[in-house]
């Protein structure tokens, strides 16, 4: 046994009774009554935590003075128990020195990096600013103008905090729901029902949690709500002249966005408000995690957050390129942009910020997160459109690159983060990645065309709409 602190054979062994940690008696004490921690763990220690441990003493004579020798050696060792203590505080000093050391650092080399990026954003939105216009055709199909709003107010900033900090925590833990697809049964899908054409010319639609109303809209400014079990319209709505180019559950309340610039509401058939925030079309909404925020996007290359409870915008954003696709992560704290520059750009909810940017093959058609909050699936237009891209979140890198085969209009992930369903001009498919074996398969492969799919409820069917506004279900038969 050797003494933790002078590295010697102890004259009166006593050990921690809490991590089993042998001193010298008179070190451990004399340490103890001046610090009151352990000197190996740092934790708080007493005497009464110090057990005496049993062996064989060696009595040592008492010197008489200092000029015998044995006095003399006494002396040295109080003077060398008196070095031992001061070298081990001088190591732990040292020790704490230089972790506070690499702290300064590192948070010094952090805030180098954020102020250089800042003064990069800044100057690249003065450049984007000073370049922006709007063209007379744009102007005259929206009349809004560009509006200074009041931003995120403290109510919906606690609401975006408190709705991260709930599902983040439980997000790597969820296990999948008893009853959920599986690989077999997705193979099995098959078309079960179609209804007739609904609406000439739809973009997309959106399913409730139910799984059952289906909204969706036309290019002639009419939109509603489809029942798909009793196969009829359960509510019609008309947003003017101008063609729905989105449409999105909030909850109950249907939203629908036009090619006018304006997002209109709707709670049981009836409007509740319309806001026109956008000079030009909108292209795309998204709906935050705690359904307390709406989010439009535009070809006035903005886009717009909306206090649901309020029904009113609360900030708008200018970016430097037309954006054609957008979507919420699944915690909430983050928002995708996908534009016609190819660049699919990530803002922080609560700032604005522009966090991080991920460059891809072309303009963008579709973003869509992942729910394992780390991955974030894109699809773009032009030569490079049957492509489906996996980004992860952490790398900023692309992970995946999945070859669909015909051009991807639409994509949406289920609930688990396994499943991903692609609407193409080649049909309904879906890809599966198994997080056990780590790969990539495609269960699903179907002839039907879609723009726009969804999954229904615990992913048992797949409903999927075609350019022709008929809505076909696939399920097992």
């Amino acid at each position: 046994m050797l003494c933790a602190i002078s590295g010697e054979a102890p004259q009166v062994p006593v050990a921690n009774r809490k991590s089993g940690t042998v001193f010298e008696k008179r070190l451990i004490e004399a340490y103890v009554s001046e610090h009151g921690k352990d000197p190996v763990t740092n934790e708080e220690l007493t005497t009464d935590d110090l057990v005496e441990l049993k062996s064989t003493r060696i009595v040592r004579p008492r010197p008489p003075t200092l000029t015998s020798i044995p006095s003399l050696l006494s002396v040295f060792q109080s003077e060398w128990d008196a070095i031992a203590h001061e070298i081990f505080s001088l190591r732990q000093q040292l020790l704490q020195t230089r972790q506070e050391l690499s702290t300064a650092l590192y948070q010094n080399d952090a805030a180098v990096r954020v102020v250089a990026k800042l003064s990069r954003e800044r100057d690249e939105a003065r450049e984007a600013l000073s370049n922006f216009s709007i063209t007379g055709a744009t102007a005259t199909i929206g009349n809004a103008m560009q509006v200074d709003y009041p931003g995120l107010s403290e109510a919906l900033v606690a609401k975006v905090e408190t709705t991260q900090e709930k599902l983040s925590k439980t997000r790597r833990k969820r296990a999948v729901p008893d009853g959920w697809v599986d690989n077999e049964s997705l193979e099995t899908f098959s078309p079960t029902e179609k209804s007739n054409p609904l609406f000439v010319g739809p973009r997309k639609f959106s399913l409730d949690v139910n799984g059952d109303l289906a909204l969706l809209g036309g290019n002639d400014g009419l939109a509603g709500v489809y029942s798909i079990s009793q196969r009829t319209m359960s509510h019609m709505f008309n947003v003017g002249s101008h063609a729905v180019t989105d449409a999105l559950w909030a909850g109950n309340r249907a939203v629908l966005a036009t090619s006018g610039g304006s997002v209109s509401m709707f709670e049981d058939g009836v409007e509740v408000a319309t806001v026109s925030a956008h000079a030009g079309e909108v292209t795309a909404l998204a709906i935050h995690p705690s359904g307390e925020i709406l989010a439009s996007i535009g070809e006035d290359k903005t886009f717009v957050f909306y206090d649901l409870t309020s029904s009113k915008p609360v900030k708008q954003v200018q970016t430097s390129s037309v954006l054609t696709a957008a979507a919420f992560h699944p915690d909430g704290h983050l928002f995708a942009a996908g534009g016609t520059d190819g660049q699919i750009k990530v803002f922080d909810v609560k700032s604005g910020a522009n966090v991080a940017n991920f460059e891809a093959q072309g303009p963008i058609q579709d973003v869509e997160f992942s729910e394992n909050g780390t991955w974030l699936a894109s699809a773009v237009k032009g030569p490079e459109s049957n492509v489906v891209s996996i980004w992860d979140l952490r790398k900023s890198a692309e992970i995946k690159s999945i070859q669909v085969g015909s051009p991807v209009i639409g994509m949406k992930w289920d609930y688990t983060g396994q499943f991903l369903a692609i609407a193409s001009s080649g049909g309904v498919i879906v890809w599966e990645y198994s997080k056990a074996a780590k790969i990539w398969s495609e269960p699903l492969r179907n002839g039907i065309p879609a723009i726009s799919v969804a999954w229904g409820v615990q992913a048992k069917s797949i409903v999927a709409l075609d350019g022709d506004g008929v809505l076909t279900v696939l399920a097992p038969r």
